[in-house]
């Protein structure tokens, strides 16, 4: 039976090697994944997932606009599709999770979600509390803080190395731009006074 998959973290915890490893295992067996990326995160190129360890593999890209049980379907009448991976899943709107929902539902395709839970302000992004919302699984892919905790919120630092806790709630980067910390250091970093 087909399901909506939400595999969520924080930044630098390995998201993309996971849905690139999970897409190799289809091909593997002889079936199609089909990959898709936020069109404005292009870190890795335009059209490519990629993660940090150094594999990638190409995808089409979607915007906000983009009804995406309409690029599915028009895929599956072009050959099988085995399942779904959309990288960078915090950039979906809302309409977007149910178009995935119905892939799920009505094509019958299952679609795992590889995205972040929270920005640098520890607020949900709106894909991914629409994925919160309706994912039939949800699988928190950990990463830790530097004590030794697990990480789950994020910082955002300037160029000076300084938090930065105002701003654009999308702002692209990678380790040069955010740091992953447990939620006791994440508090201490943007001035929230922790006690012990």
């Amino acid at each position: 039976m087909a399901k909506l998959f939400f595999n969520y973290s924080t930044m630098n915890a390995g998201k993309s090697t996971v849905l690139l490893q999970a897409a190799h295992n289809y091909r593997e067996q002889g079936m199609q994944p089909y990959l898709l990326t936020a069109r404005l995160d292009t870190r890795a190129g335009e059209g490519r997932i990629a993660s940090r360890i150094g594999i990638g593999a190409k995808a089409d890209m979607f915007d906000a606009g983009d009804d995406l049980f309409a690029r599915v379907s028009a895929r599956l009448a072009e050959a099988p599709i085995a399942c779904v991976f959309v990288d960078e899943a915090q950039f979906l709107t809302h309409d977007q999770v149910w178009q995935l929902a119905r892939v799920v539902d009505d094509l019958g395709v299952p679609a795992m979600c590889y995205g972040l839970r929270v920005d640098f302000r520890g607020a949900l992004f709106p894909g991914s509390a629409a994925l919160l919302a309706l994912a039939d699984e949800m699988r928190e892919v950990r990463t830790i803080c530097h004590c030794g905790r697990k990480a789950t919120m994020v910082v955002r630092r300037d160029a000076e190395g300084g938090v930065v806790t105002g701003g654009e709630q999308v702002q692209i980067g990678g380790n040069e731009t955010y740091e992953s910390l447990c939620r006791r250091h994440w508090r201490a970093a943007v001035g929230e006074r922790v006690d012990g």
